[in-house]
This record gives structure tokens, C-alpha cells and sequence, in this order.
């Protein structure tokens, strides 16, 4: 990390049930740093174009924060074929109102909570940000006393524009996208609705936590622009944005060459916000 005060330290991983829905069983791998605590702490929402990886695919990332001095809790979350939006946001909501509940055992504390997800990933996590009181994402029952309001959320190489990135999977005929938008959302008003820059540019989000959105400049995967918009618009109504942006690198930059300089400093730059949106 390039805040040479930021303390290393060794780490506990495990694998623990965080919910079970319809028969299914949802796993957190937690990252524990070992020390006195509380630490800030965070749900991890991994990418995939939301049909494809698990609780593993951010396991660099998620080490690195870790031994930085974050709780994360990496997540395994309903997906299509069998599930539709908006089933992974009530999975993510109810992981947030989780890891509050527990959030002492883990050597953390509920208002240290917030969330960071990478690609389809941050749409998944900025919708349930976004709008903690819509009904359908707070459907699950279970640790009533807490809120799924995260005191910070990051976005790494977010799909915060999914009806944008469509548009550009058709302009570019990758089918892949295009297959993976309609599996997970099942049309283009459902796209909409799950949409986290329209949410944010109508006025429909109903909480604004700090926010951090890590983008690469050479990303196949979506038009980096779509970061710019975004801040500017939580900025416009309200929230607080910053933005950071890697020339030249690409979609997963980070977990692609964890050791490169870009890859460091964005890493340095997520450990000071959640560091000290987290309460340290």
C-alpha cells in the first residue's frame, strides 16, 4: 500500500452461512484481521456479469483489504439461471443488516459497515444502497433491529449504468453482455428500474453514503465515462463522490496484476476511504 502508516496485519478466513433462502445456503468468506479492533468492515459483491463467479473471484482484493485493517465478507449470492433481479439485491440488503448484527464478533461495529463491489457487482450493491426501504429488497426477514444503510459503499469498475452498457454490448454485438443482461434482468424496463444512475439522476434514492468509484480509462467491458456521470450526478443531488481514475489500465485491473503501480495505488486509495468513512 502506499501509506506506509497503514499497519499489516495477519488475517483469519473462514467460510460462514449468512443466510439460507428457499432451501438454498448463502456463504460469506470473512476476511478477520488480527488485532484489538473494531475495524471498518465491508460486504465484498463480486462481478461476473451476474451470472458467473462466487465469494472467490475477489480473493486478492479482498486479502489485501484484510491485512490492511478491513473486515470484508465476500459474498455468494442468488443468480440467474434459477434467480432473477432483484433477487442478489435482497441477498445483498440482508448481508448488510447481517454483518451490522454481527458486526462485534467480527471486531467491527455496525456503524463501521458499508459495502464495495466490483463490475455487475456495484449495480447489485448500489441498488440496495440506494433504496434500503424499497420493499422488495428488504424482503428476507432477519435481524430487524438493524438497517441495510452502509456507511460507505466503493465501486469498482462498477456497472452503475447497465441500460448504457446494453446499448453498447448491441453497438458492439457482444452477445455475451447482451445474454447476461437479459438473464439477470429479463428486459429493458427491468434493466431500467434496477438502474443505479437513473436512480440517483430522479431523485429515487433515499440514502447517499460516501461513495468511491475506482475506474480504468482502457475498459473493454464498459465506456469508463459512465463513472464521470455517475459522480456528477450523486454529487448533483446531494451525496459525496470521488472518483479515481487509472490511465491506460483495464476492467479488473486490480485483480488482474495485483503487484503493478496503478494496481497499489488504487488499492491504497480504497484502504484510506474505507479507513476513514469506516470510523479510524
Amino acid at each position: 500500500m502506499p501509506d506506509q502508516a497503514v499497519p499489516r496485519f495477519e488475517i483469519a478466513v473462514e467460510d460462514i452461512e449468512y443466510q439460507r433462502v428457499g432451501g438454498e445456503t448463502l456463504l460469506a468468506r470473512l476476511y478477520r484481521p488480527r488485532g484489538p479492533g473494531p475495524f471498518p468492515a465491508l460486504v465484498e459483491i463480486h462481478g461476473g456479469a451476474w451470472v458467473n463467479g462466487d465469494r472467490l473471484n475477489n480473493t486478492v482484493l479482498d486479502e489485501a483489504l484484510a491485512r490492511a485493517g478491513i473486515v470484508v465478507a465476500a459474498l455468494d449470492f442468488r443468480m440467474p439461471p434459477m434467480h432473477r433481479y432483484p433477487a442478489a439485491v435482497v441477498d445483498v440488503h440482508r448481508s448488510l443488516r447481517w454483518l451490522k448484527a454481527n458486526a462485534a464478533k467480527f471486531d467491527s461495529a455496525p456503524e463501521r459497515v458499508g459495502g464495495l463491489g466490483t463490475s455487475s457487482g456495484a449495480q447489485i450493491l448500489f441498488c440496495a444502497a440506494l433504496r434500503p426501504d424499497d420493499p422488495r429488497y428488504a424482503a428476507l426477514p432477519g435481524d430487524d433491529n438493524f438497517d441495510a444503510r452502509p456507511a460507505f459503499i466503493v465501486s469498482c469498475w462498477g456497472v452503475l449504468d447497465p441500460t448504457a452498457r446494453y446499448r453498447m454490448a448491441q453497438a458492439k454485438k457482444i452477445q455475451r453482455f447482451l445474454d447476461a443482461h437479459l438473464a439477470f434482468f429479463g428486459d429493458e424496463a427491468t434493466m431500467d428500474d434496477g438502474n443505479p444512475q437513473r436512480i440517483v439522476s430522479s431523485g429515487g434514492a433515499s440514502h447517499l453514503p460516501p461513495g468511491l468509484l475506482i475506474q480504468g480509462t482502457e475498459d473493454d467491458n464498459l465506456d469508463h465515462t459512465i463513472a464521470d456521470r455517475f459522480a456528477d450526478s450523486y454529487r448533483q443531488v446531494g451525496g459525496q463522490a470521488e472518483l479515481a481514475k487509472f490511465a491506460g489500465e483495464p476492467h479488473m485491473f486490480i485483480t488482474k496484476a495485483p503487484s503493478a503501480p496503478n494496481s497499489l495505488a488504487a488499492l491504497g486509495r480504497i484502504v484510506d476511504f474505507v479507513r476513514c468513512r469506516g470510523g479510524l
